[in-house]
């Protein structure tokens, strides 16, 4: 159909208008995206099928089975139009900042706000590449709390009583910058859990940075090298106050993007607004790759559990209204 080009991407939202101006530009990139070498029919192969009159339904001619272009995608049964998913996709994408729920129902002229927050949540779930490769050489890994100050607690590592949010990270150490990222929450800080996260996060061979705490002795040396940093001598000695600076780096964006875009997020959802923050982190340098690493075929299969919205200021599942 020659709508979809590997590599050309819209340059500013004028270009994106014009590249899928109505649904039929849009639906045609969604088939070139799942069908790059045409539509088969997946019950009995054949490549022989018609276009309903619905226009996103293909009918196999052969074993007449129908197969709908949004199945098994983030945009399946929606009734929002193909160019409303395909605009937020871009300025989520395209901004450096992100968007948020209630910027996007403006852009959007949405008479719901959650129908705007329903919509960033879906494609926050397919920001995520289920075959990404492993975090390799030289990677930092260390663990952070979200969720603000709170009185009373003694030092980072209480966990009785503490309501923020434990996440581990994983940043690629390079010479110059830093590389991928890797973020996730966990029930604890203990070497079982953490070992369980760089296991299936960082290829075997790779060198663990890590701050002294015993949560990482479990690491075991014959699959990675691992270097222990005692931040508190590295103090007496003069020398960096942190044993993990690139994760503090990450840290420090990431808690500023939650208060800045979002105003802050709900417990609930926490991890998807992480993956986002993994995708934009991981596709910095490389802006255009932002609009099409969205992975359409992820298929979100349960919709997000609503809770009363008896405070205005606050979105389904407890997420802030942003």
């Amino acid at each position: 159909m020659g709508a979809r080009r590997q590599g050309d991407y819209p340059k500013n939202l004028a270009d994106f208008y014009r590249r899928f101006p109505d649904d039929a530009a849009c639906f045609r990139y969604l088939v070139e995206t799942r069908w790059p070498n045409g539509f088969r029919c997946p019950a009995c192969g054949s490549d022989d099928a018609r276009l309903m009159d619905a226009g996103r339904t293909w009918q196999c001619r052969g074993c007449r089975r129908q197969t709908s272009a949004t199945a098994g995608t983030v945009l399946h049964r929606s009734k929002l139009p193909l160019t409303a998913w395909f605009t937020a996709a871009y300025l989520m994408t395209s901004l450096k900042p992100g968007i948020s729920a209630l910027q996007l129902q403006g852009q959007l002229g949405l008479t719901r706000f959650e129908t705007a927050w329903f919509l960033l949540h879906k494609l926050r779930r397919a920001m995520v590449n289920p075959d990404r490769s492993r975090l390799s050489g030289t990677v930092e890994v260390d663990e952070t709390w979200i969720g603000g100050k709170q009185a009373g607690l003694k030092g980072g590592r209480q966990r009785k009583g503490r309501k923020a949010i434990e996440v581990v990270v994983a940043v690629e150490r390079r010479e110059h910058s830093l590389g991928r990222l890797r973020l996730e929450i966990i029930r604890d800080d203990g070497s079982e859990t953490l070992y369980d996260f760089i296991r299936r996060n960082v290829e075997p061979g790779s060198l663990i940075v890590s701050d002294a705490w015993q949560g990482y002795s479990g690491i075991e040396p014959e699959i990675y090298d691992h270097q222990s940093v005692s931040q508190a001598a590295q103090k007496r000695a003069g020398g960096s106050p942190s044993a993990v600076p690139g994760v503090d780096r990450v840290t420090s964006n990431l808690k500023t993007w939650l208060r800045g875009t979002h105003h802050g997020v709900g417990a609930d959802h926490l991890d998807a607004y992480l993956d986002e923050f993994v995708f934009r982190f991981n596709r910095r340098y490389y802006p255009p790759a932002l609009t099409d690493g969205v992975n359409w075929e992820r298929h979100v299969p349960k919709r997000p559990r609503v809770k009363s919205l008896g405070n205005p200021d606050r979105t389904p599942s407890g997420a802030r209204r942003t």
